[in-house]
């Protein structure tokens, strides 16, 4: 097999209605990006997610289970490669366990563009970008609920802009200062560890475990399992047109069609066939829905012989976070993963707006993406199938207050020491009422600074010395160590915050108030309403994963 059939993707079809004109921002400097996207700011980068996803799903479905004895379970050991959980300043804290003492599963899944190896310069296209630092194009969540009874997948497109903490590069040990650029940048600048800091902070969600796969992994994966069937309504060719270069090679009649290798890394990094980049995500997910009834169709483990070759490629193609660094720990991650039935399982993407500095650049869309993070912070179902709460609810009979009422999932452990005096805490407010679709609300700070000394806090000011740039969806008290917590805790409970947005940070000094854009108005932290299950944006895009039944159209000039 020749790897080398999967060519760089070029600019889109010009001709084609509503899509931008191109211009590669994916990659810092420009340049071709690591799945051929033009960068033209819509959704791209998102090529070779769901193969990446259901290629770390099969992984951790199969591991633990090959070995016929201790030997071969250590050489299995010995393929996985490993590396730090966190290396950036991070404000998320686990969520508490629910009436039956269950907590929630956070897996950051990330796709490396890396060209260290010839096969990924083959597969990858882009020879000139050789031995550059890796970047995450691909970084998808998977949420699994405490009960193991659903699962969220939230996808975050390659080029959504956002902030990214000082991180520490595990390897060579430089330590890169907090930056606000394109997420795929964070792999970068302190490895995997990085992106995982970075997307805690992004959602208040903490994050237990990251794996990584590059491209000869992606190829390596797809022919353990065998093949995966996809669907078209007309012949597809995605190839080069006049005006129009790259493609990826994408050749197949109109029908149910098995792809594997190659030709399913061409299936999920085709977007001009498709006519668009949304388009390119449903196809995306088409394949993961299909990769996951494959997997549950297949009796592999009666086979000695294909679950061993499949137990090769997984352990070989993965790095992963060094606490799930063993075959063992893999295999129960898995056994973890396998409870969820499909049509329980929810794949969106973030909910994104064009970025006013670079219209090749993406923002969270405030409210949207605030939503979409308050159901995993308050583990409540993608979905409105299951009919039970989430970790937040200690009754075990569902309805309970919500994170966002000050409910029982906001509640994080007590404090160990009572607060000092109201008089004698010190509290700067930090003015973050800016969004990605609104200003900065003047004045901010000193209001609720004001507030606050009106309440006894009489040490309270605004923080002159913060950027007017500064924006965060969502209010959060923030305190530099354990010897503070109580004073944090004790400031939310007098403006009505809740305890689960009282987070440790690197980035203070002191309690630390930042007033975020759902509290532009007003002296009284505004009540936020509960989530609720199946409360999704539209522009989540979401896709049930038992879905069938449906073929992708080909945009005309790609039809032979």
């Amino acid at each position: 097999m020749t790897r080398s059939g999967v060519q760089e993707e070029g600019t889109r079809p010009g001709d084609a209605p509503g899509r931008p004109g191109a211009g590669d921002e994916g990659r810092p400097g420009g340049g071709p990006s690591a799945d051929g996207d033009d960068g033209s700011g819509r959704p791209g980068g998102r090529g070779r997610r769901a193969l990446r996803w259901s290629a770390t799903t099969l992984a951790v479905l199969i591991l633990g289970t090959a070995g016929a004895g201790y030997l071969y379970y250590e050489h299995l050991n010995g393929n996985i490669e490993k590396g730090e959980r966190s290396s950036g300043d991070s404000k998320a804290r686990r969520t508490g366990p629910n009436a039956a003492g269950q907590t929630p599963l956070n897996i950051l899944l990330i796709g490396s563009d890396s060209r260290a190896s010839d096969a990924n310069v083959a597969l990858g296209g882009s020879r000139d970008n050789r031995g550059n630092p890796p970047l995450g194009d691909v970084q998808m969540l998977i949420h699994l609920a405490a009960d193991r009874e659903s699962a969220a997948v939230v996808s975050v497109p390659r080029d959504t802009r956002v902030d990214i903490p000082r991180c520490t590069d595990p390897v060579s040990g430089e330590t890169h200062p907090a930056t606000n650029d394109i997420i795929n940048t964070s792999l970068s600048r302190g490895g995997a560890g990085c992106t995982l800091a970075t997307w805690e902070n992004l959602t208040g969600v903490y994050v237990d475990h990251w794996m990584t796969i590059d491209f000869a992994g992606v190829v390596t994966m797809a022919d353990a399992v065998g093949g995966v069937e996809v669907c078209v309504n007309q012949n597809v060719w995605d190839r080069p047109l006049p005006g129009v270069p790259g493609g990826s090679g994408l050749k197949l009649e109109a029908g149910t069609t098995k792809v594997e290798g190659e030709q399913a890394l061409q299936w999920l990094r085709t977007r001009h066939a498709w006519g668009s980049d949304i388009l390119r995500t449903r196809a995306q997910r088409m394949y993961m829905n299909s990769m996951i009834r494959t997997l549950r169709d297949q009796n592999v483990f009666t086979d000695t012989g294909r679950l061993t070759d499949l137990a090769e490629a997984a352990t070989e193609s993965l790095k992963v976070s060094e606490e799930i660094g063993s075959v063992k720990d893999l295999y129960d991650l898995g056994m973890q993963l396998r409870t969820v039935p499909p049509d329980r399982i929810t794949m969106t993407t973030l909910p994104t707006v064009e970025d006013p500095q670079n219209r090749n650049h993406l923002l969270p869309a405030g409210a949207d993406a605030e939503r979409l993070w308050a159901l995993l912070r308050d583990d409540v179902p993608f979905d409105d199938k299951g009919g039970k709460a989430g970790a937040g609810d200690r009754t075990g009979k569902g309805g309970g207050p919500s994170a966002a009422e000050g409910g029982a999932s906001s509640k994080a452990p007590a404090a160990k020491d009572p607060s000092a005096p109201d008089a004698e805490i010190g509290v700067l407010v930090r003015n973050a009422t800016r969004s990605a679709t609104l200003g900065p609300v003047g004045g901010r700070a000193g209001a609720v600074a004001r507030v606050l000394a009106g309440k006894g806090f009489t040490r309270a000011a605004p923080d002159t010395a913060a950027a007017s740039a500064s924006a965060e969806e969502r209010t959060v008290v923030r305190y530099p160590g354990a010897a503070l917590r109580g004073d944090a805790e004790r400031v939310a409970t007098s403006l009505g915050i809740p305890a689960g947005s009282v987070r440790q940070s690197a980035d203070v000094t002191g309690v630390t108030v930042v007033v975020g854009a759902d509290w532009r108005e007003g002296t009284t932290y505004p009540k936020q309403a509960p989530p609720r299950a199946g409360d999704l944006p539209e522009d989540a895009d979401a896709l049930n994963g038992a879905e069938t039944g449906t073929c992708m159209d080909v945009y005309k000039p790609y039809r032979w």
